[in-house]
């Protein structure tokens, strides 16, 4: 039982980087559209050698994933991750396939059904009790859907908005809190901050930062000294403030 209730936050992690591709997956073929501008290269973005590197480290990024859980599917390689549009299609497109073939492997389910990914997307919260009874195959869940969430939002050239929150971290005691609107979630900003939920991606992912859904904002109101209808109020304001 302690290992199911110490898989619930990754489990909300999932839910909430899902419904972000949801949401945003369909927008990338928005951008191959004809007449529109897509976010190719300009002055604001990174150089030729820094696309270079950050295709890299995404390469390198999914190819840890993938070898840390041993949940790949034989048969299938990593897509090739590019900054084009088209080929973040691909990449996410292909990751969505393999993901829920991984999960219906390890949950020794059938090979599912072809499907858009959306579809499939949806079709693999609706495992999410199945998942929550392996551990190491939530992480996995949750590094890949944020790892394809993070992807689109960079082909998009999204950046969400961040609001500061009043009141002190309960983990590092740093003023870092900040609400980010479009997860409807608090997060410390702090990259030294790491909690002590082991299962917490906060613990073995640099990138990762400690996360408050909207059903722990009472409690993050108590322990940081900030007040849950500020954090309300942050949620509705969609014009950022300094960080």
């Amino acid at each position: 039982m302690a290992d199911l209730a110490g898989t619930e936050p990754v489990l909300r992690d999932i839910a909430l980087w899902t419904a972000s591709l949801v949401r945003q997956f369909p927008e990338l073929a928005e951008e191959l559209a004809p007449g529109r501008r897509g976010p190719g290269p300009s002055s604001a973005g990174p150089s030729p050698a820094g696309r270079d590197e950050l295709i890299r480290e995404e390469r390198r990024e999914a190819l840890l994933l993938e070898q840390r859980h041993g949940l790949a599917v034989p048969g299938h390689g990593a897509a090739p991750i590019r900054l084009h549009v088209s080929d973040a299609i691909r990449d996410i497109t292909d990751g969505v396939v393999e993901l829920e073939e991984a999960v219906c492997a390890r949950l020794a389910l059938p090979r599912p059904p072809r499907a858009g990914v959306i579809d499939r997307l949806r079709r693999l919260v609706a495992l999410l009790d199945g998942i929550a009874a392996h551990p190491d195959l939530a992480r996995h869940v949750r590094d890949e859907i944020r790892r394809m969430a993070r992807r689109c939002a960079r082909t998009l050239g999204d950046a969400e908005t961040i609001v500061r929150v009043s009141g002190r971290c309960p983990w590092c005691d740093s003023v870092s809190l900040r609400a980010f609107p479009d997860r409807r979630a608090v997060l410390c900003v702090n990259p030294a901050c790491v909690c002590t939920d082991e299962v917490c991606g906060c613990q073995d992912d640099p990138a990762y930062r400690h996360l408050w859904p909207e059903d722990r904002w009472g409690e993050l109101s108590e322990a940081s000294g900030t007040r849950t209808e500020e954090i309300e109020a942050a949620m509705d304001d969609r014009k950022e403030t300094p960080c």
